[in-house]
């Protein structure tokens, strides 16, 4: 059960970064974040440009150790955010434990109210971008 005092953002639609940059203002603030709808999210640029680099990205040496690189989208979406608190701090490790991030809407939040972020709808990038879903499916994530 989710305890009250969160707020529900829904992804569906957003630009990933400035999503990011304001969730993450708001954990520094002390609020309590959900956002579903993570496989939504649109990252911005030309669709062949954003897998390229994802798969680049993903070509890491080495047979049994190296970097872990998540290919679920809300995996993906909670480490855009991660990377945009100060984690080396106290204060950042603290606001990203009040973070939590799921695909779709879970059954449980159904019936809350969502927030959107109006602002940053990517109505404003003239067809150039890609949902975070298609990204993730790209580069091996079976949904």
């Amino acid at each position: 059960m989710i305890e009250k005092g969160f707020t529900v953002i829904d992804a569906s639609g957003l630009i990933m970064g400035r999503m990011a940059s304001i969730v993450a203002k708001r954990l520094l603030s002390g609020e309590r974040i959900i956002v579903v709808n993570a496989e939504k999210v649109i990252i911005s640029g030309s669709r062949a440009s954003i897998i390229r680099k994802q798969k680049k990205f993903l070509e890491v040496g080495g047979t049994l150790r190296g970097p872990i690189h998540w290919r679920k989208p809300d995996k993906i979406l909670r480490k855009t955010i991660r990377g945009m608190l100060p984690t080396e701090k106290s204060r950042g490790r603290e606001a990203f434990k009040l973070l939590k991030v799921y695909i779709a809407v879970p059954d449980n939040l159904a019936s809350n109210q969502r927030e959107t972020l109006p602002e940053i709808q990517s109505s404003r990038l003239r067809g150039r971008f890609i949902a975070l879903g298609e990204v993730a499916k790209t580069i091996g994530w079976n949904p």
